[in-house]
């Protein structure tokens, strides 16, 4: 394996129209690492997300994404190298899953009209498929999937370049309990079929974490509060510092909980 950074941000800012919206962050993903950025609503955590994806460039700072310095280097062709999941995905018509997830080779929304697929291209979308649990519907019509579905055959189609890094941007919002933990489980199975991957998921829900987490960032006003292995990381004192409310925070079989606990008034 491969043991470079996979990301490295050293001291980034981000300000937009006079606004910081991220300040004197630095992060450092290593090959097979799988990151949480968390934060309250507004923390800086999607505009961290377009950093490391290659969208946006620092107002000051460096980031260095596989190997190449943004400000250096082409950002389209790095992003064919990254793995973005976008919950939006604009498909207008009706494809089957299968032929939504081999787009991933065609960095396309809908299949090229006289591009031909080879048989080993089409296994490996059919391996994917299978690691995300979906084989069952893999030649069923994009409009009859449900929303969980839909998330987990575009996680398949992006990492069908074979990406080195897979960014999540709050892949379980809107998805009902079943869909959830269909879509954590296949995210461990990801990780266990693919050692070398590295992924960086944001949310601000810990339930929606993966049991394969192994690292966290936390944002609060676009300043890095703490970061490091989740077992230093992800404890009541300093994700209730993150969320500005007291919490209890317990871990089971690798999966998170929380809970406000209440203010004590003072005497």
């Amino acid at each position: 394996m491969n043991h470079s950074p996979v990301l490295t941000a050293d001291a980034v800012h981000v300000v937009r129209d006079g606004n910081t919206l991220l300040d004197d962050v630095s992060l450092t993903v290593h090959p097979g690492e799988h990151w949480a950025l968390l934060g309250p609503n507004g923390a800086g955590k999607t505009t961290l997300l377009s950093l490391l994806g290659a969208q946006v460039h620092p107002t000051r700072g460096r980031v260095d994404v596989l190997g190449h310095r943004l400000g250096r280097t082409d950002l389209r062709g790095l992003r064919a190298h990254i793995g973005h999941v976008n919950p939006r995905h604009p498909l207008r018509s009706a494809p089957r899953l299968r032929d939504v997830v081999l787009t991933g080779l065609t960095n396309s929304v809908e299949r090229p009209p006289r591009w031909q697929p080879t048989e080993e291209q089409r296994g490996r979308a059919d391996e994917l498929i299978a690691t995300l649990g979906l084989t069952a519907r893999a030649d069923a019509r994009w409009p009859t999937l449900s929303q969980g579905e839909r998330g987990r055959a575009l996680i398949a189609r992006a990492l069908m370049p074979a990406p080195r890094l897979l960014l999540l941007d709050e892949p379980a919002t809107g998805l009902d309990l079943p869909g959830r933990e269909q879509l954590l489980t296949a995210l461990d199975a990801l990780a266990a079929a693919h050692p070398a991957l590295a992924t960086v998921l944001v949310t601000h829900h810990m339930e929606e974490l993966p049991t394969a987490t192994s690292h966290a960032l936390l944002l609060r006003d676009g300043r890095a509060l703490a970061q490091g292995p989740v077992v230093d990381v992800l404890s009541a004192e300093l994700v209730g510092a993150c969320f500005g409310l007291p919490l209890t925070l317990d871990r089971a079989d690798g999966r998170w909980s929380v809970r406000a606990r209440p203010r004590v008034p003072a005497p």
